[in-house]
């Protein structure tokens, strides 16, 4: 990737419920990590789902990278790649980087489907009335992971040794899928920990210039800058 051409996709705008948790915040993350150079194409509401896009992303959606015109997509899948091409994200050790591994997947796999539940419950339920039947035991659900998630933690600042890794920029994704709640800020580990990733300057800028593009297209939508 570093001698390559990186494009990535991703929406000129969305509400303001999803600003800052569209997936190609992981992406921009990860490459400003890794101090890799990308452009940005950005699609319209709508036009993800266009043969164009179709025929990069199976299922419509965004981020898809392009390495050197060839797409590949899937968040998750597209994050390790670029980690893999950076002294950054992952260690040299085998067995260190096997941790980040198991970490990384726990991410995807065990902390944000329960996340991901609350929040289709949240913002997406059409019977509001069976959503807040269902809210207290999904909420239970999510604190469960959050605990296990606070107790292998411990007093360690990351997830893996003693550095920022992908797994980090990987669970500070999914646990800021839950920052329209105070349930984060219930766990001070996690609370702190979350802090601790968000404030690098790779995510802010990758924040900033993500919510700018919002910003410049809000008004085509009718929506609030």
């Amino acid at each position: 990737m570093k001698e390559s051409k990186l494009k990535i996709t991703a929406f000129d705008w969305v509400p303001e419920f999803a600003q800052g948790n569209v997936r190609d915040l992981r992406l921009r993350w990860a490459l400003n990590e890794a101090g890799l150079d990308y452009e940005v194409e950005t699609l319209a509401q709508g036009d993800q789902k266009k043969a164009v896009n179709v025929a990069r992303q199976p299922f419509g959606q965004v981020p898809v990278i392009e390495n050197d015109g060839k797409p590949m997509f899937e968040s998750g899948a597209i994050v390790w790649r670029i980690a893999e091409a950076s002294i950054a994200l992952l260690p040299n050790d085998l067995g260190a980087r096997d941790r980040v591994f198991s970490w990384y997947f726990a991410a995807l796999n065990t902390v944000e489907p329960e996340i991901m539940m609350l929040a289709m419950l949240d913002f997406f339920a059409s019977d509001k009335e069976a959503a807040a039947r269902l809210r207290p035991d999904v909420i239970d659900a999510v604190q469960g992971r959050l605990n296990r998630l606070s107790d292998a933690l411990e007093d360690r600042d990351w997830l893996v040794g003693d550095r920022f890794t992908v797994a980090d920029l990987m669970m500070a994704t999914v646990l800021r899928i839950l920052k329209h709640t105070d349930i984060v800020a219930g766990h001070p580990a996690l609370d702190a920990y979350l802090l601790r990733c968000t404030d690098r300057p790779a995510f802010v800028a990758a924040l900033d210039a993500q919510l700018q593009t919002f910003s410049e297209h809000a008004a085509k939508y009718g929506g609030a800058a």
